[in-house]
């Protein structure tokens, strides 16, 4: 079998992972869809935004006699290709994806295609139903890949860059969600579907006319109408007063009418929030600076670290990583910053510690020409000069 032009091997059975896309296993009261849900899709909207927001860079670190020389990328190709993975998304838009299949799954799967030469030209998310590892007869390790739309494909694990979360039992695969996160999804669905039900009652009959005599259906329609422009109108002249022969009785029907109340709704969010590691404030974008900057360093920085990791691992033999070749994920909590914050950056500029077109990338301004050079004061020197440098 076939996938971008590459003929896929067979290999002997071994570990399963399903993914929360499996239609077949009942893990969900919604099927499994879990992206179908607004309270998941609220909660990991600010992590895949974020993400997505990383800026990848090549960079290439050699030690010459002069010291430390640090370039970013040197190389055409493969600016091109963090730039632009495939022919149908960005680099942004795949480190999106990447970043709802790793909410959902706690794994995700990018497949590298090279050229001739062994040069990556393409990486393409795999939108998979559930993967199996498996060693061929070689001993070398294989993922075989059962797709949405029922097609199977195996690669090898060198050619996928693998992102899991919940680390833990499996020696290959992040634990599935799917067992932690269904009781607490049970007990919102069934607080939604309360809520719903009571509405529901509002709009249910709430009196029933009893007559003694049998009555034509037009007749009882007659006297049903009536009973409600009389006496259930808000234009109703009888002051709440009701009357009736001995022909019929009016018999109050009392729906139950529950809804559960705000605390109960609110503990249950709460579960959910802690589950993603998020808060109210994320998710609705009234974060401080200081929430933003502790859900930075708490979420999206531990998987920029990864992304780092993976990419430079099989993107780069170990010989061209021993010449400083790596991949960075790069991006700062200080772009969610308040503008007081911001500001205060300039006084780094003149101390060599930030470049002018570093501030201005924080204060969303362009890069001007000349900005990428340290500057520092004349003023200042070395601690053994004693001042300025002469």
């Amino acid at each position: 079998m076939k996938l971008f032009g590459r003929k896929q091997k067979n290999a002997d059975d071994g570990i399963i992972c399903k993914m929360v896309t499996d239609t077949g296993n009942g893990f969900y009261l919604w099927n499994g869809k879990m992206y179908q849900s607004d309270i998941v899709r609220a909660c990991i909207k600010p992590k895949t935004k974020a993400v997505g927001k990383l800026i990848a860079k090549h960079v290439r670190e050699t030690v010459t006699d002069e010291g430390r020389k640090i370039d970013i990328n040197p190389v055409p190709y493969i600016r091109f290709l963090l730039e632009e993975p495939n022919e149908y998304m960005s680099g942004q838009m795949m480190l999106e994806k990447v970043a709802n299949q790793l909410s959902l799954n706690n794994n995700a799967f990018i497949l590298i295609l090279r050229d001739s030469f062994g040069h990556p030209v393409g990486l393409y998310p795999i939108p998979c139903m559930s993967v199996e590892a498996k060693y061929d007869a070689s001993g070398i390790l294989r993922l075989k890949f059962y797709l949405v739309n029922g097609k199977i494909f195996t690669f090898p694990y060198s050619e996928i860059i693998h992102i899991r979360d919940d680390y833990f039992d499996n020696d290959i695969f992040g634990e599935n969600p799917a067992e932690a996160l269904t009781q607490i999804m049970n007990v919102v669905g069934v607080i939604d579907q309360g809520i719903v039900n009571a509405i529901k009652n509002g709009g249910v009959i709430r009196w029933l006319l009893k007559f003694t005599t049998s009555m034509r259906p037009e007749d009882l329609r007659d006297r049903a109408k009536e009973f409600a422009d009389n006496y259930l109108s808000l234009s109703s002249s009888s002051l709440g007063v009701a009357a009736s022969d001995s022909k019929g009785e009016a018999i109050q029907v009392k729906p139950n009418d529950y809804v559960p109340n705000a605390a109960q709704a609110d503990r249950q969010m709460q579960r959910v929030y802690n589950f993603f590691n998020t808060n109210a404030s994320i998710v609705n974008s009234t974060y401080t600076e200081n929430q933003w900057i502790s859900y930075y360093e708490a979420v999206i920085e531990p998987l920029a670290e990864q992304l780092s990791n993976e990419f430079t691992r099989k993107l780069f033999t170990r010989k061209e990583r021993g010449f400083g070749n790596r991949i960075i994920f790069e991006s700062s909590n200080l772009t969610y910053a308040s503008m007081e914050t911001k500001l205060n950056l300039v006084q780094y500029v003149d101390r060599g510690i930030m470049t002018p077109n570093e501030v201005r990338y924080y204060l969303n301004l362009a890069p001007i020409d000349g900005g990428d050079k340290a500057l520092l004061r004349k003023d200042t020197g070395t601690l053994s000069g004693g001042g300025e440098d002469k």
